[in-house]
């Protein structure tokens, strides 16, 4: 691979840049793991303990997408500039430049999730495997969950979500102290939040200008440009093993996370009884065991 070692740069995309790492070096016998966050608009911070992979035997790639981290930022880009087609040509972009697109395995992470089964639908020909991690494979059934979700938050608390949501007003402490209720249930059961995963969260907070156009305001109010958008009617075009990873806890509840494990021809799932939307940070040890098992069937 072009890029092996341990090693930090840029590769050019288009008039912009993406900033990626790697972790370790890949041998003959072993397929690179390229990693791609959530958000979007976060960064490859919290998925860093996925380097532990290259102890393996295999490069470990992050990378941090379009408009945040040490990417190239554009702040005054509209909203319709953010599309999921912009991150999917990036995604390809940096497999062709960073030189493992004869060779691969992609672990996608949430919206992250999402991108790399679009991705692999279209059948790259070095994929080898995909491992899609606490993922919904469709924003409207996201949303719906989140409805149930918010339904079963502590008395008071959907109230005043509501009331800021309807007011315009999610930027505001009393918002966010809300909104820490449900992200603490369903987004990272760690407390304090480890560092890494508070390195991407502020990293969005400060910087949330693709969140804010894709997403929105928060994980559970959804008003950007995904809110309808699906993956669902191109998983059965994924032609490589699969691997379904989420938490017992986790805001991709069962039911958006289902239409994976239905329509994608080779696929198990993993669900982590003591997780919830990290389960890489939440069971690190059984999440490790999970992962590294399923990327050594790969090669067998």
């Amino acid at each position: 691979m072009a890029a092996a070692g341990n090693a930090k740069g840029w590769v050019r995309f288009g008039d912009y840049r993406t900033w990626y790492r790697v972790t370790g070096t890949t041998d003959e016998a072993r397929s690179a793991l390229v990693v791609v966050h959530g958000g979007p608009g976060s960064t490859h911070d919290y998925l860093l303990s996925l380097c532990c992979l290259a102890e393996d035997g295999r490069a470990v790639v992050h990378y941090d997408q379009l408009g945040n981290g040490g990417s190239t930022r554009l702040p005054d880009a509209g909203p319709e500039f953010w599309t999921p087609q912009l991150f999917l040509d990036e995604l390809a972009n940096l497999v062709r430049e960073l030189g493992v697109a004869n060779d691969y395995v992609v672990f996608g992470q949430s919206w992250g999730g999402m991108l790399a089964a679009r991705h692999a639908a279209d059948r790259p020909a070095g994929l080898r495997g995909l491992i899609i991690a606490n993922a919904p494979a469709s924003y409207p059934l996201w949303r719906q969950e989140m409805e149930v979700l918010r339904a079963a938050l502590p008395p008071g608390v959907d109230a005043v979500l509501r009331r800021h949501e309807a007011a315009g007003t999610t930027d505001t402490r009393e918002y966010f102290e809300a909104m820490r209720v449900f992200y603490d249930r369903h987004v990272c059961r760690i407390d304090p939040w480890p560092r890494d995963y508070l390195a991407s969260f502020m990293e969005t907070a400060d910087n949330p200008t693709v969140y804010a156009a894709m997403n929105g305001p928060s994980e559970f109010h959804v008003t950007g440009r995904l809110r309808d958008w699906s993956v669902e009617d191109c998983l059965p075009d994924i032609a490589v093993p699969t691997l379904i990873l989420s938490g017992r806890y986790d805001e991709a509840t069962p039911a958006t996370v289902r239409p994976f494990h239905d329509l994608v021809p080779d696929v198990r799932w993993e669900i982590f009884e003591d997780s919830s939307h990290v389960p890489h940070l939440e069971e690190p040890e059984l999440f490790r065991t999970v992962v590294a098992d399923f990327l050594t069937s790969l090669e067998t």
